[in-house]
């Protein structure tokens, strides 16, 4: 980090990635790029095409903009960015083809906006850990175990919160064995949500009401993650909340607590009507129910994030079930940060705007010490 008083703190926003989540990093971007304080921070946009290329890109937010006419795409033929790799060196250079590298300029803190493996799963967070960068978000541990579903709910049993029944089928597992794989997922009675364990924005989801779609089911979430999660539906409706660290020693703020509603055409909260068909549902917050099942989830969201040691964010999804339990569902160590996404939404609705967040959001990652924590 740069030791001159009177330079604004540079912040690089990272984006794209080489995951199936490549859109919606795009669409995250445009979004904080669009709110982030230019009178207190310099912002350097960086994007990862999909062949996994770092490259400087246009502060256009409109380019990166999701709809269902577009799904913005890094463009990999600009300037290569090469990251520092060093602890007493910060600073990007860029590569033009045939050109020696340049100096770009320190980087104080990456916001890395990468939904996903290769980002959200601790990836970019240890390569950033190696150099001594500041980051916005959770660690190496939290970041790999928030993205794998399996590990996730180990953790989460392992601290006593409540989980549903699920099977987990590796990719040795089904190689090996497919007709023990199924048997597996059929034990958990009908219906189940075949999932990839490492995936997000429901890509790869299915809904599965027999045996007879279930081998379809896996392997069509193995195109996204060879090892996948068959979970057993739970009867109730999806309530989420928001979680931001505390500052110093203090606890997990939680936000108020929302609601999804699928009012047409799906199944599920699939991938199109998450980011392309906004009529079909409803995103309610706060959600219509009692005040101590909201209570619950709060607590259930912040015992969540603390027991995989997240920093920074996360999006908590819990089930409240029609005889009154709150089950967890999953955490989201980088949850979708457009601005109609339920992680600002929520905290827009406690009274933190999109633009404070993500001005919190970058103070809380510089103020943070790098190394072991």
């Amino acid at each position: 980090m740069s030791s001159d008083p009177v330079r604004k703190p540079r912040v690089a926003i990272v984006f794209g990635g080489r995951s199936s989540e490549h859109s919606v990093s795009c669409a995250s971007a445009a979004s904080v790029l669009r709110a982030i304080d230019r009178d207190s921070y310099d912002v350097v946009p960086v994007g990862i095409a999909k062949d996994g290329r770092w490259v400087l890109v246009a502060d256009d937010p409109a380019a990166l903009d999701l709809s269902p006419g577009q799904l913005p795409e890094v463009d990999g033929s600009g300037d290569s960015v090469l990251v520092p790799m060093a602890t007493t060196d910060h600073a990007l250079r860029v590569a033009a083809a045939g050109e020696v590298p340049r100096v770009l300029s320190d980087v104080d803190v990456v916001f890395p906006l990468l939904h996903g493996p290769w980002g959200e799963d601790g990836t970019i967070q240890g390569m950033l850990d190696l150099a001594d960068v500041r980051y916005v978000g959770s660690g190496v541990l939290a970041s790999a175990a928030g993205m794998d579903k399996h590990f996730m709910k180990v953790i989460f049993a392992g601290h006593g919160l409540p989980v549903g029944p699920y099977a987990v089928i590796t990719d040795r597992a089904w190689l090996a064995d497919p007709a023990a794989a199924l048997d597996a997922g059929c034990s958990m009675g009908f219906p189940v949500f075949v999932k990839p364990a490492r995936a997000g924005s429901s890509m790869g989801i299915t809904r599965v009401a027999s045996a007879d779609d279930l081998e379809a089911a896996i392997i069509a979430a193995r195109e996204h993650d060879p090892k996948v999660l068959v979970e057993a539906a739970i009867v109730g409706r999806e309530i989420e909340c928001a979680v931001l660290q505390g500052r110093g020693v203090e606890p997990p703020r939680t936000s108020q607590v929302g609601e999804i509603r699928v009012v047409r055409g799906h199944d599920f909260y699939d991938f199109e009507a998450k980011y392309l068909s906004e009529s079909d549902v409803e995103l309610v917050c706060p959600a219509d129910v009692p005040g101590d099942i909201a209570d619950e989830v709060r607590r259930l969201a912040a015992a969540a994030f603390n027991s995989l040691g997240c920093e920074g964010l996360a999006r908590v999804d819990c089930f409240y079930t029609d005889d009154g339990r709150v089950v967890l569902n999953e955490i989201n160590t980088m949850p979708g940060f457009t601005s109609l996404s339920m992680y600002p939404r929520m905290w827009a609705e406690s009274g933190l705007s999109y633009h404070d967040l993500v001005d919190e959001l970058i103070a809380l990652a510089l103020q943070r010490r790098v190394g072991l924590r």
